[in-house]
């Protein structure tokens, strides 16, 4: 199956480049600023005026665990940390920010999420599902869009342009950790480091392939008898060389992702921006 992820590829490249090699930018519009406070990293993505890529910052964080809050002071500090490294790079304050949640987040786990923002001192003017983020950045009009995260992965089926399904089910990146662990017998902060390790990966993709059959039947509950077409890999996890083929070969459908699958839900809450 060949999908063109060309515009995208190029719009998460420039964002990646801005994080990890930043230059500062002349920005004098609006700006559009997008937190995702997820289970394994906190990100936060800053746009300009023509929702192009200026400015942005990432930490790895657990402070939050699916979707809920577990350390609400350590999320503060997190999140007023990389907004004010942001606000340095800009040479001006940010004013207002989007946020995301998983699918089917309860009101007081939302609120929470918006109440850490508010805490640094922005305005939150939208509250997004994290896979309609990611479909906004990725231009999908028909198909699923699955954001494997660090504690879940939710899905969001699309159908000419519009949502018409959201799920979310606690299955992620942290229970590939937890697998490596327990196969290794080691601590779950040195297991991460070992399934990020690019070097490892021939030792680490096998004993992870249950799991990830694990995501592919939450899907395929989830998209059973709603016509869901091709599968959209994002998140943290998706980043896993070799993934999509694994689900593809379970599900049975066509499963791509794009390039740097993890920036692409924080774009997309940045984009969403009002």
């Amino acid at each position: 199956m060949m999908i063109d992820f060309e515009k995208p590829n190029e719009l998460i490249a420039r964002m990646e480049q801005k994080i990890f090699c930043p230059e500062r930018p002349d920005c004098k519009g609006k700006l559009y600023t997008g937190i995702d406070l997820g289970t394994a990293n906190i990100v936060v993505t800053v746009l300009d005026e023509n929702k192009q890529p200026v400015a942005g910052a990432l930490q790895e964080a657990r402070v939050v665990k699916d979707g809920l809050v577990v350390d609400f002071i350590g999320a503060i500090n997190i999140v007023r940390k990389l907004v004010q490294q942001v606000e340095e790079k800009l040479s001006r304050s940010l004013e207002e920010a989007a946020v995301a949640i998983p699918p089917g987040t309860r009101a007081e786990d939302t609120r929470a999420i918006v109440n850490v923002v508010q805490a640094v001192g922005l305005e939150v003017t939208n509250v997004v599902d994290e896979p309609t983020a990611a479909a906004t950045v990725l231009g999908i009009k028909d198909g699923a869009v699955v954001d494997i995260g660090g504690g879940t992965t939710g899905i969001s089926i699309l159908r000419d342009g519009q949502v018409i399904y959201v799920a979310d089910e606690p299955t992620g990146g942290t229970h590939f950790s937890l697998v490596l662990a327990g196969a290794y017998n080691i601590g779950f902060e040195e297991a991460e480091r070992l399934k990020r390790d690019p070097d490892k990966y021939d030792q680490v993709f096998p004993l992870v392939i249950p799991v990830i059959e694990k995501v592919a039947d939450i899907i395929n509950t989830h998209i059973a008898g709603k016509d869901a077409g091709p599968i959209f890999l994002v998140g943290g996890t998706a980043c896993l060389e070799g993934i999509e083929k694994v689900i593809s070969r379970y599900t049975g459908l066509p499963t791509v992702k794009p390039y740097n699958p993890l920036l692409v839900t924080p774009l997309g809450i940045a984009m969403h921006c009002a």
